[in-house]
Protein backbone atom coordinates (compact mmCIF):
# COMPACT_ATOMS: atom_id res chain seq x y z
CA UNK A 1 0.00 0.00 0.00
CA UNK A 2 2.60 2.47 1.09
CA UNK A 3 4.53 1.66 -2.11
CA UNK A 4 1.26 2.69 -4.08
CA UNK A 5 0.72 5.48 -2.22
CA UNK A 6 4.34 6.59 -3.00
CA UNK A 7 4.24 6.08 -6.97
CA UNK A 8 0.76 8.00 -7.15
CA UNK A 9 2.78 11.04 -5.02
CA UNK A 10 5.93 10.18 -7.38
CA UNK A 11 3.57 10.28 -10.60
CA UNK A 12 1.76 14.26 -9.54
CA UNK A 13 4.52 15.82 -8.39
CA UNK A 14 6.04 14.86 -12.07
CA UNK A 15 2.99 15.88 -13.59
CA UNK A 16 3.01 19.22 -11.48
CA UNK A 17 6.67 20.15 -12.15
CA UNK A 18 6.32 19.31 -16.00
CA UNK A 19 3.42 21.64 -16.23
CA UNK A 20 5.65 24.91 -14.18
CA UNK A 21 8.74 23.96 -16.28
CA UNK A 22 6.52 24.15 -19.59
CA UNK A 23 4.10 27.15 -18.73
CA UNK A 24 0.24 27.49 -18.17
CA UNK A 25 -1.68 28.21 -21.15
CA UNK A 26 -3.89 31.05 -21.37
CA UNK A 27 -4.88 33.85 -23.63
CA UNK A 28 -5.67 37.72 -23.85
CA UNK A 29 -9.24 38.53 -23.42
CA UNK A 30 -8.50 42.12 -24.55
CA UNK A 31 -5.87 44.43 -25.57
CA UNK A 32 -3.31 44.09 -22.84
CA UNK A 33 -0.40 46.02 -22.17
CA UNK A 34 2.82 43.97 -21.61
CA UNK A 35 5.23 45.65 -19.07
CA UNK A 36 8.70 45.18 -18.04
CA UNK A 37 7.50 44.60 -14.46
CA UNK A 38 4.84 43.75 -12.36
CA UNK A 39 2.95 47.34 -12.37
CA UNK A 40 1.65 50.31 -14.12
CA UNK A 41 4.96 52.22 -13.51
CA UNK A 42 7.30 49.96 -15.59
CA UNK A 43 7.42 50.58 -19.09
CA UNK A 44 5.42 48.68 -22.23
CA UNK A 45 7.08 46.54 -23.77
CA UNK A 46 4.12 45.49 -26.45
CA UNK A 47 0.64 44.38 -26.47
CA UNK A 48 -1.32 41.67 -26.99
CA UNK A 49 -4.30 41.56 -29.06
CA UNK A 50 -7.34 39.52 -27.97
CA UNK A 51 -7.33 35.46 -28.45
CA UNK A 52 -3.25 35.97 -28.25
CA UNK A 53 -1.94 32.84 -26.95
CA UNK A 54 0.30 33.16 -23.76
CA UNK A 55 2.69 30.83 -22.30
CA UNK A 56 2.80 32.03 -18.04
CA UNK A 57 5.01 30.89 -15.65
CA UNK A 58 4.53 32.59 -12.61
CA UNK A 59 2.76 35.46 -10.84
CA UNK A 60 3.85 38.58 -8.86
CA UNK A 61 3.11 38.23 -5.04
CA UNK A 62 -0.05 39.76 -4.73
CA UNK A 63 -1.89 37.40 -7.32
CA UNK A 64 -2.94 41.09 -9.92
CA UNK A 65 -0.20 40.59 -12.06
CA UNK A 66 1.23 37.13 -14.11
CA UNK A 67 4.25 36.75 -16.12
CA UNK A 68 4.86 35.19 -19.31
CA UNK A 69 5.05 35.33 -23.57
CA UNK A 70 2.87 35.57 -26.06
CA UNK A 71 2.71 33.47 -29.61
CA UNK A 72 4.55 36.39 -31.04
CA UNK A 73 7.30 36.46 -28.91
CA UNK A 74 7.27 39.28 -26.38
CA UNK A 75 7.76 38.35 -23.16
CA UNK A 76 7.05 40.48 -19.46
CA UNK A 77 4.26 40.83 -17.18
CA UNK A 78 0.50 41.45 -17.57
CA UNK A 79 -2.23 42.29 -15.44
CA UNK A 80 -3.98 39.21 -14.95
CA UNK A 81 -8.01 40.26 -15.15
CA UNK A 82 -7.06 41.69 -18.91
CA UNK A 83 -6.19 37.74 -19.39
CA UNK A 84 -8.73 34.69 -19.93
CA UNK A 85 -7.60 33.00 -16.46
CA UNK A 86 -9.32 33.13 -13.29
CA UNK A 87 -8.11 34.50 -9.93
CA UNK A 88 -8.19 30.76 -8.75
CA UNK A 89 -6.78 29.21 -11.73
CA UNK A 90 -3.80 32.62 -11.38
CA UNK A 91 -3.48 30.89 -7.61
CA UNK A 92 -2.16 27.48 -9.03
CA UNK A 93 0.73 29.52 -10.74
CA UNK A 94 4.48 30.35 -8.97
CA UNK A 95 5.62 33.34 -7.25
CA UNK A 96 8.29 35.01 -9.29
CA UNK A 97 10.58 38.00 -8.99
CA UNK A 98 11.52 39.77 -11.84
CA UNK A 99 14.91 38.84 -11.35
CA UNK A 100 13.57 34.85 -11.65
CA UNK A 101 14.95 33.34 -14.60
CA UNK A 102 12.33 33.04 -17.58
CA UNK A 103 13.39 30.29 -19.57
CA UNK A 104 9.00 29.36 -21.15
CA UNK A 105 9.16 29.22 -25.54
CA UNK A 106 6.47 31.16 -27.54
CA UNK A 107 3.69 28.62 -27.76
CA UNK A 108 1.59 28.29 -31.16
CA UNK A 109 -1.01 30.36 -31.61
CA UNK A 110 -4.53 29.39 -31.98
CA UNK A 111 -4.48 27.61 -29.15
CA UNK A 112 -2.68 24.44 -30.02
CA UNK A 113 0.72 23.58 -27.92
CA UNK A 114 1.75 20.42 -28.82
CA UNK A 115 -1.43 18.80 -29.57
CA UNK A 116 -2.71 20.40 -26.22
CA UNK A 117 -5.93 22.71 -26.61
CA UNK A 118 -5.03 26.44 -25.14
CA UNK A 119 -6.76 26.08 -22.23
CA UNK A 120 -5.50 27.04 -18.56
CA UNK A 121 -2.91 24.32 -17.77
CA UNK A 122 -1.87 23.45 -21.18
CA UNK A 123 1.60 23.05 -21.89
CA UNK A 124 4.31 24.78 -24.24
CA UNK A 125 6.74 22.15 -25.97
CA UNK A 126 10.42 23.33 -25.51
CA UNK A 127 12.05 25.14 -27.93
CA UNK A 128 14.47 28.15 -28.60
CA UNK A 129 15.22 29.71 -25.25
CA UNK A 130 13.49 33.54 -24.67
CA UNK A 131 14.63 35.18 -21.83
CA UNK A 132 13.11 38.51 -19.64
CA UNK A 133 15.31 41.56 -20.31
CA UNK A 134 17.14 41.42 -16.34
CA UNK A 135 16.72 37.44 -15.80
CA UNK A 136 20.42 37.10 -15.41
CA UNK A 137 20.80 33.69 -12.79
CA UNK A 138 23.88 35.93 -11.34
CA UNK A 139 21.94 36.90 -8.16
CA UNK A 140 23.08 39.28 -4.94
CA UNK A 141 26.14 40.90 -4.62
CA UNK A 142 28.96 39.98 -6.53
CA UNK A 143 32.63 41.85 -6.71
CA UNK A 144 35.76 41.44 -8.03
CA UNK A 145 38.70 43.02 -10.24
CA UNK A 146 39.88 44.06 -13.49
CA UNK A 147 42.98 42.21 -13.96
CA UNK A 148 46.38 43.01 -16.77
CA UNK A 149 46.48 38.34 -15.42
CA UNK A 150 46.85 36.06 -13.37
CA UNK A 151 49.90 35.82 -11.77
CA UNK A 152 49.97 33.58 -7.90
CA UNK A 153 50.39 36.69 -6.39
CA UNK A 154 47.37 38.45 -7.91
CA UNK A 155 45.09 35.24 -7.63
CA UNK A 156 45.72 35.18 -3.83
CA UNK A 157 45.52 38.72 -2.93
CA UNK A 158 42.07 38.44 -4.72
CA UNK A 159 41.47 35.54 -2.73
CA UNK A 160 42.32 37.80 0.41
CA UNK A 161 39.81 40.37 -0.81
CA UNK A 162 36.90 37.82 -1.03
CA UNK A 163 36.40 38.47 -4.55
CA UNK A 164 34.84 35.91 -7.15
CA UNK A 165 34.58 37.48 -10.40
CA UNK A 166 37.52 38.56 -12.67
CA UNK A 167 37.38 41.07 -15.66
CA UNK A 168 39.90 41.19 -18.99
CA UNK A 169 38.76 43.43 -21.92
CA UNK A 170 39.17 42.03 -25.54
CA UNK A 171 39.16 43.51 -28.82
CA UNK A 172 37.14 42.31 -31.83
CA UNK A 173 37.85 41.75 -35.31
CA UNK A 174 35.98 40.72 -37.89
CA UNK A 175 36.67 36.87 -38.21
CA UNK A 176 38.32 35.90 -34.81
CA UNK A 177 37.20 32.63 -33.53
CA UNK A 178 35.06 33.21 -30.45
CA UNK A 179 36.21 30.01 -29.03
CA UNK A 180 39.67 31.44 -28.88
CA UNK A 181 38.55 32.86 -25.02
CA UNK A 182 37.87 29.29 -24.10
CA UNK A 183 41.44 29.48 -22.48
CA UNK A 184 40.86 32.91 -20.53
CA UNK A 185 37.61 31.82 -19.07
CA UNK A 186 38.71 27.97 -18.19
CA UNK A 187 41.95 29.72 -16.32
CA UNK A 188 39.37 31.79 -14.65
CA UNK A 189 37.46 28.92 -13.94
CA UNK A 190 40.33 27.14 -12.33
CA UNK A 191 41.20 29.81 -9.96
CA UNK A 192 37.72 29.70 -8.60
CA UNK A 193 36.77 32.92 -10.18
CA UNK A 194 33.74 33.78 -13.21
CA UNK A 195 34.40 35.89 -15.84
CA UNK A 196 33.79 38.97 -17.23
CA UNK A 197 35.07 39.92 -20.75
CA UNK A 198 34.48 43.51 -22.22
CA UNK A 199 34.62 42.81 -25.93
CA UNK A 200 34.90 46.63 -27.75
CA UNK A 201 35.29 46.88 -31.65
CA UNK A 202 36.79 49.23 -34.41
CA UNK A 203 35.20 53.01 -33.62
CA UNK A 204 34.99 53.39 -37.01
CA UNK A 205 33.01 50.70 -38.56
CA UNK A 206 29.89 50.99 -36.20
CA UNK A 207 28.09 52.74 -39.23
CA UNK A 208 29.27 49.84 -41.44
CA UNK A 209 26.05 47.68 -42.46
CA UNK A 210 25.68 44.88 -41.37
CA UNK A 211 28.77 45.22 -38.62
CA UNK A 212 26.60 45.10 -35.47
CA UNK A 213 25.29 41.69 -36.31
CA UNK A 214 28.84 40.58 -37.16
CA UNK A 215 29.76 41.79 -33.76
CA UNK A 216 26.31 39.98 -32.33
CA UNK A 217 27.31 36.58 -34.03
CA UNK A 218 30.76 37.09 -32.15
CA UNK A 219 29.87 37.79 -28.51
CA UNK A 220 27.42 34.59 -29.35
CA UNK A 221 29.59 32.75 -29.57
CA UNK A 222 31.58 34.04 -26.96
CA UNK A 223 29.00 33.00 -24.44
CA UNK A 224 28.55 29.49 -25.96
CA UNK A 225 31.65 28.79 -24.72
CA UNK A 226 30.91 28.90 -21.40
CA UNK A 227 31.18 32.88 -20.39
CA UNK A 228 29.63 34.13 -17.07
CA UNK A 229 29.28 37.60 -18.49
CA UNK A 230 30.03 40.12 -21.26
CA UNK A 231 30.25 43.28 -21.42
CA UNK A 232 29.10 44.99 -24.63
CA UNK A 233 31.17 47.68 -25.73
CA UNK A 234 33.19 50.08 -23.39
CA UNK A 235 32.66 53.66 -23.33
CA UNK A 236 30.49 53.96 -26.34
CA UNK A 237 29.41 57.92 -25.06
CA UNK A 238 33.32 59.26 -26.53
CA UNK A 239 34.73 59.26 -30.08
CA UNK A 240 37.45 56.82 -28.95
CA UNK A 241 35.45 54.29 -28.63
CA UNK A 242 32.90 54.94 -31.13
CA UNK A 243 32.62 56.74 -34.80
CA UNK A 244 32.24 60.79 -34.17
CA UNK A 245 29.14 62.17 -35.62
CA UNK A 246 27.57 58.87 -35.06
CA UNK A 247 27.78 58.94 -30.78
CA UNK A 248 23.98 58.76 -28.98
CA UNK A 249 22.47 56.19 -26.86
CA UNK A 250 19.73 55.24 -29.29
CA UNK A 251 22.48 54.32 -32.07
CA UNK A 252 24.13 52.42 -29.35
CA UNK A 253 20.90 50.50 -27.95
CA UNK A 254 20.88 48.90 -31.66
CA UNK A 255 24.22 46.96 -30.71
CA UNK A 256 22.35 45.92 -27.69
CA UNK A 257 19.48 44.94 -29.13
CA UNK A 258 21.41 43.18 -31.89
CA UNK A 259 23.33 41.47 -28.82
CA UNK A 260 21.30 40.72 -26.28
CA UNK A 261 19.34 37.97 -27.80
CA UNK A 262 21.92 36.75 -29.62
CA UNK A 263 23.97 35.89 -26.16
CA UNK A 264 20.83 34.87 -24.52
CA UNK A 265 20.02 32.10 -26.97
CA UNK A 266 23.29 30.97 -27.10
CA UNK A 267 24.13 30.89 -23.15
CA UNK A 268 21.25 32.41 -20.67
CA UNK A 269 23.49 31.93 -17.94
CA UNK A 270 25.45 34.60 -19.37
CA UNK A 271 25.71 37.57 -17.63
CA UNK A 272 25.01 40.94 -19.96
CA UNK A 273 26.12 44.06 -19.08
CA UNK A 274 25.69 47.30 -21.12
CA UNK A 275 28.62 49.36 -22.07
CA UNK A 276 29.68 51.47 -19.76
CA UNK A 277 29.73 54.84 -20.66
CA UNK A 278 32.97 57.30 -19.86
CA UNK A 279 31.25 59.21 -16.73
CA UNK A 280 32.02 63.00 -17.86
CA UNK A 281 30.79 66.51 -18.22
CA UNK A 282 32.81 67.32 -20.85
CA UNK A 283 30.75 68.09 -23.19
CA UNK A 284 28.22 70.28 -21.76
CA UNK A 285 25.44 67.41 -22.96
CA UNK A 286 26.27 66.07 -26.67
CA UNK A 287 28.02 66.86 -29.80
CA UNK A 288 29.76 64.39 -32.35
CA UNK A 289 32.78 64.02 -30.68
CA UNK A 290 30.78 62.89 -27.36
CA UNK A 291 28.09 63.22 -25.21
CA UNK A 292 27.86 63.34 -21.30
CA UNK A 293 27.27 59.91 -19.72
CA UNK A 294 23.47 61.45 -17.97
CA UNK A 295 21.95 62.20 -21.56
CA UNK A 296 23.75 59.42 -22.97
CA UNK A 297 21.95 57.13 -20.61
CA UNK A 298 18.51 58.66 -20.87
CA UNK A 299 18.93 58.26 -24.74
CA UNK A 300 19.48 54.66 -24.09
CA UNK A 301 16.43 54.12 -22.13
CA UNK A 302 14.08 56.33 -24.18
CA UNK A 303 15.19 53.54 -27.38
CA UNK A 304 14.26 50.82 -24.85
CA UNK A 305 17.22 49.57 -23.37
CA UNK A 306 16.48 48.58 -20.64
CA UNK A 307 14.88 44.84 -22.58
CA UNK A 308 18.14 44.33 -23.84
CA UNK A 309 20.35 44.19 -20.84
CA UNK A 310 20.54 42.04 -17.44
CA UNK A 311 22.18 44.94 -15.73
CA UNK A 312 23.09 48.73 -16.93
CA UNK A 313 27.45 49.19 -17.02
CA UNK A 314 28.37 52.18 -14.75
CA UNK A 315 32.32 53.84 -14.76
CA UNK A 316 33.40 55.71 -11.62
CA UNK A 317 36.76 56.79 -11.36
CA UNK A 318 37.42 59.58 -10.36
CA UNK A 319 36.63 60.30 -6.38
CA UNK A 320 38.24 62.06 -4.15
CA UNK A 321 36.31 61.69 -1.12
CA UNK A 322 35.14 58.60 0.85
CA UNK A 323 31.98 56.79 -0.75
CA UNK A 324 29.24 58.64 1.74
CA UNK A 325 30.37 61.95 0.31
CA UNK A 326 27.96 63.94 -1.81
CA UNK A 327 30.00 67.38 -1.20
CA UNK A 328 33.12 68.66 -0.91
CA UNK A 329 35.34 67.91 -3.81
CA UNK A 330 38.16 70.83 -4.60
CA UNK A 331 37.63 70.61 -8.30
CA UNK A 332 36.20 72.89 -10.44
CA UNK A 333 31.62 71.96 -10.74
CA UNK A 334 32.48 70.49 -7.21
CA UNK A 335 28.70 69.53 -7.42
CA UNK A 336 28.90 67.44 -10.07
CA UNK A 337 27.65 63.89 -9.86
CA UNK A 338 30.41 62.29 -11.31
CA UNK A 339 32.58 62.94 -8.55
CA UNK A 340 30.83 61.24 -5.73
CA UNK A 341 29.70 57.73 -5.45
CA UNK A 342 25.74 57.83 -3.97
CA UNK A 343 24.93 61.00 -7.03
CA UNK A 344 26.35 58.29 -9.36
CA UNK A 345 24.49 55.59 -8.47
CA UNK A 346 21.29 57.92 -8.10
CA UNK A 347 22.10 59.35 -11.59
CA UNK A 348 21.69 56.32 -13.34
CA UNK A 349 18.78 54.33 -11.42
CA UNK A 350 16.81 57.95 -12.09
CA UNK A 351 17.44 57.41 -16.04
CA UNK A 352 16.62 54.05 -15.90
CA UNK A 353 13.29 54.55 -13.57
CA UNK A 354 15.28 51.72 -11.36
CA UNK A 355 13.86 49.10 -13.61
CA UNK A 356 17.67 47.78 -13.73
CA UNK A 357 20.18 47.39 -11.22
CA UNK A 358 23.74 48.50 -11.88
CA UNK A 359 27.25 46.37 -12.76
CA UNK A 360 29.90 48.78 -11.95
CA UNK A 361 32.70 47.43 -14.55
CA UNK A 362 34.93 50.18 -13.31
CA UNK A 363 35.18 51.26 -9.96
CA UNK A 364 38.78 52.72 -8.59
CA UNK A 365 40.12 55.44 -6.59
CA UNK A 366 43.40 56.95 -7.85
CA UNK A 367 46.78 57.29 -5.42
CA UNK A 368 49.85 58.15 -6.66
CA UNK A 369 51.44 57.12 -3.80
CA UNK A 370 54.55 55.10 -4.53
CA UNK A 371 54.79 56.66 -8.35
CA UNK A 372 56.63 59.73 -9.73
CA UNK A 373 54.23 63.06 -9.59
CA UNK A 374 50.35 62.88 -11.58
CA UNK A 375 50.22 63.61 -15.03
CA UNK A 376 48.42 66.89 -15.44
CA UNK A 377 44.76 65.26 -16.39
CA UNK A 378 45.17 63.48 -12.79
CA UNK A 379 46.43 66.03 -10.78
CA UNK A 380 43.56 66.34 -9.00
CA UNK A 381 43.99 62.87 -7.07
CA UNK A 382 47.46 64.42 -6.06
CA UNK A 383 46.12 64.07 -2.56
CA UNK A 384 44.80 60.44 -2.14
CA UNK A 385 47.36 58.04 0.07
CA UNK A 386 47.08 54.57 -0.45
CA UNK A 387 45.23 53.94 2.98
CA UNK A 388 42.26 56.45 1.94
CA UNK A 389 42.63 54.40 -1.17
CA UNK A 390 42.46 50.88 0.40
CA UNK A 391 39.61 52.39 3.04
CA UNK A 392 37.55 53.74 0.20
CA UNK A 393 37.66 50.86 -1.38
CA UNK A 394 36.45 48.45 2.03
CA UNK A 395 33.77 51.28 2.23
CA UNK A 396 32.35 51.18 -1.60
CA UNK A 397 31.92 47.26 -1.77
CA UNK A 398 30.32 47.41 1.91
CA UNK A 399 27.77 50.34 0.51
CA UNK A 400 27.08 48.72 -2.60
CA UNK A 401 26.23 44.77 -1.29
CA UNK A 402 23.96 46.34 1.21
CA UNK A 403 22.45 48.77 -1.30
CA UNK A 404 20.51 45.61 -2.80
CA UNK A 405 20.72 47.68 -5.65
CA UNK A 406 24.12 46.66 -7.24
CA UNK A 407 24.26 43.14 -8.51
CA UNK A 408 28.21 43.61 -9.32
CA UNK A 409 31.43 45.80 -8.62
CA UNK A 410 34.15 45.55 -10.62
CA UNK A 411 37.30 47.16 -9.10
CA UNK A 412 39.76 49.08 -11.19
CA UNK A 413 41.89 47.64 -10.93
CA UNK A 414 43.91 44.92 -9.22
CA UNK A 415 47.55 44.59 -10.80
CA UNK A 416 48.27 46.86 -13.56
CA UNK A 417 51.71 49.07 -13.49
CA UNK A 418 51.81 51.35 -16.47
CA UNK A 419 52.65 54.55 -15.47
CA UNK A 420 52.37 57.59 -18.48
CA UNK A 421 49.76 59.77 -19.86
CA UNK A 422 47.26 56.85 -18.14
CA UNK A 423 48.56 56.37 -14.81
CA UNK A 424 46.99 52.91 -14.21
CA UNK A 425 49.45 51.69 -11.82
CA UNK A 426 48.20 54.59 -9.37
CA UNK A 427 44.31 52.97 -9.66
CA UNK A 428 45.85 48.83 -8.48
CA UNK A 429 45.08 47.72 -5.64
CA UNK A 430 48.44 45.97 -5.97
CA UNK A 431 50.81 48.23 -4.52
CA UNK A 432 54.65 48.54 -5.76
CA UNK A 433 56.46 46.07 -3.44
CA UNK A 434 53.76 43.87 -3.34
CA UNK A 435 51.12 45.03 -0.57
CA UNK A 436 47.52 45.17 -1.22
CA UNK A 437 46.16 47.34 1.61
CA UNK A 438 43.05 47.46 0.15
CA UNK A 439 42.52 43.57 -0.04
CA UNK A 440 43.80 43.38 3.64
CA UNK A 441 40.75 46.07 4.48
CA UNK A 442 38.12 44.20 2.96
CA UNK A 443 39.24 40.49 4.70
CA UNK A 444 38.27 42.01 8.16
Amino acid sequence: MMKRIFAVLLLVLLVVSAVQAQGTITAASIDANIRSGPGTEWRIVGVAKPNTTIALDGQAFDGSWVRGITSTGITGWMFRANLAISAGEAAGLAPVYIETPFSLSAPAQNGVIGGVAASTGGTTTTGPVTVVAGSSPVTGFNFGAHVSGLSGQTIDWMHVAGMNWVKRQVKWVPGNDPNGLRGMADEAHNAGFKLLVSIVGEPSRVTEPGYFDQYAAYVAGVAASGMDGIEVWNEPNIDREWASGAISGANYTELLKRAYPAIKNANPNTLVISGAPSPTGYFGGCSPAGCDDKPFIEQMYAAGAANYMDCLGVHYNEGTLPPSATSGDARGNPLHYTRYYPTMVNTYLTAFRSTRKLCFTELGYLSSEGFPGLPGGFAWASETSVAEQAAWIDQVVTTAANSGRVTLLIVWNMDFTGWGEDPQGGFALIRPGGDCPACRALAE
